[in-house]
């Protein structure tokens, strides 16, 4: 009987103490956590993007050395030209000996080489990383990759090295580029790609903010900041964090630092120490909430209920009962026993104490025993009793619930359109236009790629034009097939898997489409032009299609913070998410569909981001859309990334202390049920079983045997009444037996008289 009554209490004033703690920690400082939380994240979006940037581009330069068909009389010139020929982006190049790093051609400008050990850095059999150099002042990346060519016949030095290694020659293929374009997302916002040692290298602002404020930014420390919380975290991880800057007036510059390095094992912008620094000034709040002082009034009504819970607990069911125990004992010792202690202990009447069960029990255990002192006989107890302590326990868990139900739907209600501070909400539409960046780098190279291919079959036979297509299918995972299309739409060359396209169309240009409108599995495509070869009869194929595999796509829309990712076509069905979804279903919520549409532009235009806080079945949800792309391949196509992030997620003062409020509230009644349900099934419910039992024994039924269960008051209760029972059955039969045996002795007693 104690363990569940102390049980309810000690859980109770637990959850007292946690809605303490819990809500004295949310309060409302000059910058929300939240705030601090959101400046992150972009910068780490920001880095991903220079990252996979960077990665895309060394990708692109081994594949295209890898692909170069060598040859034996290929000489240094022509293979650097024919490798950097239509790059516009490299600034320099320059063809060396892999095994002597001797110089063999040039191009463009002079490739700083100063401190790269060309046999060393080629002697490697993995993929050689890019590298970060100063040339003229600035600082550049370095692009490598290795070309492979048979050994001529007429160099006796590389035949004699050829014949001791076994081994063919070696060329290093090496490019510098400018570090990839920077973009900055939101209005006021820099950004800036600093070194390992805190140098600003490239600077991108957007709206309000300038490259002054970004210079600023510098000068106040914050990238010596960046870049020492960088080094601290450690070169191979995608380490970030935030950082307050300087006040000005109402405003104050808050930063966020990330590593462009990868976020799943070695990556190959890993040894570069590149940290992307983005910063903004906002205003600071200048109201505080502080929510210590409801927690302490919601602990203390707790405490009061607990209280109360006790009193009558304990006034009511613990002491009436070991009353009942104590008095059972006694019954039964007076039942058993003989002489004048048993005559005394069945004397003293049973005080009928509590009311219900225990009222009951205490009523009809002094009926037996005034049937074992012969004063009275078997008695019959009302079948309507009043109410019980079932109804007891029931009125105890409304009492909790008086305390946890205005907690969960009424205190500290976080109000929708002014929980979410706009400063967030900025932030959660700057992070959706990254990942639309993020999803149109993917596409836009998906369809460089199969441009490349398509740039590469004219004039090959089909045998050749099959191994090209094989070889893209390897180096490009994101294509799950590659067909050609003839002028009629017919597929005449396919490899990879089986296409899922549902409609049959030979578009002009090149770009990205959509080839199915229903089924399990959107079908997204990229398509190139095969052109013709002067004087040659026209190519079996005229347009290369290659269809990209959506999990690839689904791949790359997951990022911490940011909520449910879906990409959507220009009716508002789903193509890709990062969530689970149906293909072409429309978005899951009728806010998002709304919001989806705001991002359209007019007729011939490309639309705008924009974001808002809606109302879900789950609470504030921070919402934004916005368009997929204003140029390139996508930019026609009408598409637009939208994402969700519950408010719940981000760490806002008022919705924590909703959260917090409504936790404490759920566990306040699910402690209070769960104690009080524990106290009814050891206590309440074996009381209502032996009140039944004993009303019967003293109604005149000897026979049921009344079996303990449990071993605990209310077992030594069942085991006395067990005793008194046994005793008046042996009454009754001596009883019986007295009366038989009369009516025998007066007849042989007649019988001796006659």
């Amino acid at each position: 009987m104690r363990p569940p009554i102390a049980a309810v209490v000690v859980l109770l004033l637990v959850v007292a103490a946690l809605t303490v703690i819990g809500l004295d920690g949310v309060h409302t400082s000059g910058i929300p956590q939240a705030v601090l939380n959101g400046e992150q994240q972009i910068a780490a979006d920001t880095a991903a993007s220079t990252r996979t940037a960077i990665e895309a581009e060394a990708g692109a330069v081994r594949r295209k050395a890898h692909a170069y068909p060598a040859t034996s009389a290929s000489t240094p010139t022509t293979v650097l030209k024919a490798l950097t020929a239509g790059r516009k982006a490299y600034l320099g190049r320059a063809l060396l000996d892999a095994r002597t790093g001797k110089l063999l051609a040039t191009g463009g400008k002079t490739v700083p080489l100063a401190g790269v050990d060309v046999a060393r850095t080629a002697a490697g059999h993995g993929q050689i990383p890019p590298r970060l150099v100063t040339s003229g002042g600035t600082r550049e990346l370095l692009y490598f990759a290795k070309i492979t060519l048979p050994a001529q016949a007429d160099d006796p030095d590389q035949d004699q090295y050829q014949a001791q290694n076994g081994t063919e020659r070696q060329w290093l293929l090496v490019v510098t580029e400018a570090l990839p374009a920077l973009a900055a997302y939101g209005d006021g916002r820099t950004a800036q790609v600093l070194d390992a040692s805190g140098t600003v290298l490239a600077t991108a602002a957007h709206g309000t903010a300038s490259a002054a404020s970004a210079q600023g930014a510098a000068h106040s420390g914050l990238s010596a900041l960046a870049a020492r919380a960088a080094k601290g975290a450690g070169a191979d991880t995608d380490a970030s964090g935030s950082l307050l800057g300087a006040a000005s007036g109402s405003r104050r510059t808050v930063a966020g630092w990330a590593q462009v390095a990868s976020a799943t094992g070695a990556g190959e912008s890993d040894d570069l120490g590149l940290v992307v620094l983005t910063s903004r000034a906002v205003p600071a709040t200048t109201t505080a909430a502080d929510y210590s002082g409801f927690a302490l009034e919601a602990a203390g009504a707790l405490a009061v209920v607990v209280l109360l819970l006790w009193l009558v607990l304990h006034f009511c069911v613990q002491q009436p009962l070991l009353r009942l125990y104590l008095s059972a004992g006694r019954v039964a010792r007076g039942a058993t026993g003989s002489g004048p202690t048993a005559a005394e202990e069945l004397s003293r009447p049973v005080p009928v104490h509590g009311f219900g069960e225990l009222a009951r029990i205490g009523r009809a255990l002094d009926a037996l025993r005034g049937q074992l002192l012969g004063e009275s006989g078997p008695q019959e107890f009302p079948a309507r009793r009043g109410p019980g302590y079932r109804a007891l326990a029931v009125g105890c868990v409304v009492v909790v619930a008086c305390w946890a139900v205005p907690m969960i739907f009424m205190l500290n209600r976080a109000d929708t359109a002014t929980a979410v501070p706009a400063t967030v909400l900025a932030d959660q539409q700057a992070r959706t236009e990254i990942a639309t960046h993020r999803i149109r780098q993917s596409l836009d190279q998906s369809y460089t790629d199969l441009s490349d291919a398509a740039a590469s079959l004219p004039g090959r036979s089909r045998a050749a034009q099959t191994e090209v297509l094989r070889q893209s299918l390897a180096d490009h995972k994101q294509y799950r097939s590659l067909y050609l299309l003839d002028r009629k739409g017919g597929i005449t060359l396919r490899v990879g898997g089986t296409p899922l396209r549902t409609l049959v169309h030979v578009p002009h240009g090149g770009g990205i489409t959509t080839v199915n409108t229903s089924g399990r599995i959107p079908a997204i495509a990229a398509y190139a032009q095969v052109r013709a070869v002067k004087g040659k009869a026209p190519a079996a194929g005229v347009v290369l299609f290659g269809e990209i595999d959506v999990k690839a796509l689904n791949s790359i829309l997951p990022r911490p913070k940011l909520g449910s990712v879906w990409v959507a076509d220009d009716h508002d069905k789903v193509l890709a998410s990062s969530v689970g979804y149906r293909a072409f279903q429309s978005l899951p919520e009728s806010g998002l569909t709304r919001l989806a549409r705001a991002t359209k532009g007019a007729p011939g235009t490309t639309g705008t981001a924009t974001s808002a806080v809606h109302d879900t079945s789950s609470g504030p949800s921070v919402d934004a859309a916005a368009p997929l792309a204003q140029s390139g391949p996508t930019a026609r196509l009408g598409w637009h990334v939208v994402t969700a992030e519950p408010a719940a997620a981000l760490q806002i003062p008022a919705v924590q202390a909703e959260q917090r409020t409504m936790l404490a509230g759920i566990l306040g009644i699910a402690v209070g049920a769960a104690g009080l349900g524990w106290l009814h099934v050891v206590v309440i419910r074996p009381l209502r079983a032996v009140a039944v039992l004993v009303e019967r024994l003293a109604g005149g039924d000897r026979r049921t045997v009344l079996h303990p269960v449990n071993h605990d008051e209310i077992g030594s209760v069942t085991r006395s009444l067990e005793l008194v029972r046994q005793a008046l059955a042996e009454r009754d039969r001596a009883a019986r037996a007295g009366h038989a045996a009369g009516p025998a002795r007066s007849q042989r007693e007649n019988t001796l008289q006659r």
